[in-house]
């Protein structure tokens, strides 16, 4: 073969999202020198989700693409709403993710410079303090259509505006008395123009890092570019709902920046997702309530739950990497989701037996307190993945459902119908008859086997229709089993109508005690993964520990909800 036919049968170069486009644009052009600086900027109000993982992968992924750097800013703006707690949780989560930003850095270590525009803005004639309430300056916004009213403050002199802009800094204002305000446009057909408001007074909740010292905070708007520009951002890269805030980004930098540098805000379409919620307030709702373990529960959309759950890094990447990055908002399929974590831990995860609902399989052609050890793969697909050992022995336990007694034909496992079955990588066992309890539940299943069928030997070769799996009753280990589904019932939760809360699907948990393992499992440790054979995918606890094995389901083999609708 010569190295142009070996040339055509490699994978295709990926195409480039927009945002990549514009970068390359712009790198063409020389714009800042070449240089390439994105950030991400969370507001510490709370744990990321599975669309912040969207962003961060745009932010860090175009910094490592071109060659530049990506910073973690936290827009600690509001001390109302913001903890250390939450900061903690958003480095973690990135770190996690694969992710390690250049600096870090606060909006709140620019309050003094943003105080000092602010300032100069007042005595530019750019910016004026309002006395008027909250609800007073929405009215009089107008609408879309119609323009809004002026403020009755809004020509008050230079000198008075500074006069109280220093008493609403030095703590003299109540909250809410007063705010500062941009002297732009109040008939501007783009609402964010209509005198915006700059600071707020914030007096009953000190800052996270910089305590009672400010009493006086800016607003998103007018921080965000500020602080990009002072970092020296050139790629301010944000999800749609921003976009009408570009203008007002760029007027915000229009009045001070020098010509030589400025930061461009782009934006891209946020990740929606069905069957659960992405608000903080929602999700914060269902923390305080109850009505979720915390922030990690595993049917959080959060980055911690999805990591509770199981789900890896990369399955996370390569599913945000999958949707890729448009202009046009939409809701993805969680079952995309599900997907990647399939194919992600398919070549990854040991393949081992899981006993769920267990009864007991007597062998009763086999020798009394006799043991023998078998070998099994771990995973076919992953020779790497080496083998392990089984203990085999006269009484096993296997799955209740691997049993019937009335059995119809297309039923291939244990029936006192005569048909053999295979244990997974031990003998071709025949059911000879069962106990059951009071109630009729099927309690124990007598069978004989075969000694000459052993896996792996010539005699294992021979073929029947159905392999079940098991564990030898006294090195099976006990395990708490939480098979983890959908949040919600509904795909669309929040547009369903009414109160949300009432749309949780009530088969989201089930927690199953007195399951059973392989001895296999004794030494695993939390966040392992597992494929239980013909159930899914699963992952230790963290709350596990050896005297209490904790297992959580990540994802069921195959999607079950397709079947539903």
């Amino acid at each position: 073969m010569t190295q142009t036919q070996e040339n055509t049968k490699e994978t295709p170069k990926k195409s480039l999202n927009f945002i990549e486009q514009i970068v390359e644009n712009d790198l063409k052009e020389g714009l800042n020198d070449g240089r390439i600086q994105t950030r991400f900027p969370p507001e510490p109000n709370g744990y990321l989700h599975i669309g912040h993982a969207k962003a961060i992968c745009m932010d860090f992924g175009i910094a490592q693409k071109y060659g530049g750097i990506c910073n973690l800013r936290f827009d600690d703006t509001n001390p109302v709403k913001e903890d250390v707690e939450y900061v903690d949780s958003i480095k973690e989560d990135i770190q996690w993710l694969g992710f390690q930003w250049e600096n870090l850095y606060y909006a709140s270590d620019y309050f003094q410079q943003l105080h000092d525009l602010a300032i100069r803005f007042i005595k530019e004639g750019k910016a004026y303090v309002d006395e008027q309430s909250a609800e007073t300056i929405a009215q009089q916004k107008g609408t879309p259509t119609e323009p809004g009213t002026e403020s009755p403050f809004r020509n008050r002199p230079i000198e008075e505006n500074l006069l109280l802009f220093e008493k609403m800094t030095n703590g003299e204002i109540p909250d809410g008395a007063m705010v500062l305000r941009a002297k732009i446009d109040m008939a501007h057909s783009n609402m964010h123009f209509r005198d915006p408001i700059m600071y707020r007074i914030i007096t009953s909740h000190p800052h996270h890092r910089t305590g009672n010292k400010w009493k006086v905070y800016p607003m998103y708007d007018f921080a965000h570019g500020q602080s990009d520009y002072f970092e020296g951002v050139t790629h301010s890269i944000c999800t749609l709902e921003f976009e009408v805030h570009r203008p007002l980004y760029d007027w915000y930098l229009d009045q001070f920046v020098t010509p030589d540098y400025r930061p461009k805000q782009r934006e891209f379409n946020r990740l929606n997702l069905n069957y659960t919620v992405m608000s903080k307030r929602k999700m914060l709702q269902l923390v305080q309530e109850g009505l979720v373990a915390g922030w990690d529960d595993p049917r959080m959309p959060t980055v911690c739950g999805l990591r509770r759950r199981g789900y890896t890094p990369e399955s996370i990447r390569n599913f945000v990497d999958k949707i890729g990055y448009t202009k046009v908002e939409g809701t993805i399929d969680v079952s995309l989701l599900e997907h990647s974590i399939r194919e992600d831990l398919k070549p990854k995860a040991a393949r081992v037996c899981a006993i769920l609902d267990p009864i007991k399989l007597v062998i009763t052609n086999y020798p009394e307190n006799e043991k023998e050890i078998l070998t099994t793969e771990n995973n076919p697909e992953n020779e790497g993945l080496g083998s392990r050992e089984l203990v085999f022995g006269k009484e096993l336990y296997i799955e209740r459902g691997d049993f019937m007694i009335d059995a119809p034909k297309d039923f291939f496992r244990l029936s006192p119908n005569g048909r053999e079955v295979r244990l997974k990588s031990a003998y071709i066992i025949q059911a000879t008859g069962y106990e059951t309890d009071e109630k009729g539940n099927v309690t124990t299943v007598f069978c004989t086997y075969d000694p000459t069928t052993k896996s792996g030997t010539e005699g294992g070769n021979r073929k029947v229709k159905s392999t079940i799996n098991w564990v030898e009753i006294n090195s099976a280990i006990d395990a708490e089993v939480r098979l983890y589904d959908r949040l919600f019932s509904v795909e669309d939760p929040s547009a369903a109508g009414g109160d949300f809360r009432e749309l949780l699907n009530p088969d989201s948990l089930k927690i199953i005690k007195g399951c059973k393992v392989e001895s296999y499992l004794k030494s695993a440790q939390p966040m392992d993964h597992f494929q239980f054979l013909k159930v899914g995918y699963f992952t230790i606890d963290l709350d596990s520990t050896s005297e209490n094995l904790i297992i959580n389901r990540t994802v069921s083999l195959k999607d079950t909800w397709a079947k539903k609708s």
